[in-house]
């Protein structure tokens, strides 16, 4: 009997300590960490690359964009739509397809 209240007090004690342990472990989230997040959106629209402007290093951090084709990018340049990168064969549409969303072909005023 004493074995089991002993047991049974050792647990309690392993129990506490170990759920001590994981609330110092984690951190508090904060309740404004949310806003942050939702504020980065509208940042990732600015963040887009104008193929009429941008260098071959700019352009090469692109998925599927290497030397070759931020060098041909370059050269073809200046672009009215973005889409004319596949009407030149510069691009593949399944490469297109996957930077579409993070270019942009202003025009000059």
């Amino acid at each position: 009997m004493l074995k089991t209240a002993l047991f049974a007090a050792i647990l309690t004690l392993a129990s506490v300590a170990h759920a001590q342990d994981k609330a110092k472990a984690a951190p508090a989230a904060p309740a404004a960490k949310a806003a942050p997040a939702a504020a980065a959106a509208p940042a990732a629209k600015a963040a887009e690359i104008d193929i009429n402007s941008a260098s071959e290093a700019e352009l090469r951090t692109l998925t599927g964009i290497g030397e070759a084709r931020a060098a041909a990018i370059i050269k073809g340049r200046p672009y009215k739509r973005k889409d004319e990168l596949v009407q030149k064969k510069i691009l593949t549409q399944g490469v297109y397809d996957g930077v579409k969303d993070k270019i942009i072909a202003r025009q000059k005023a």
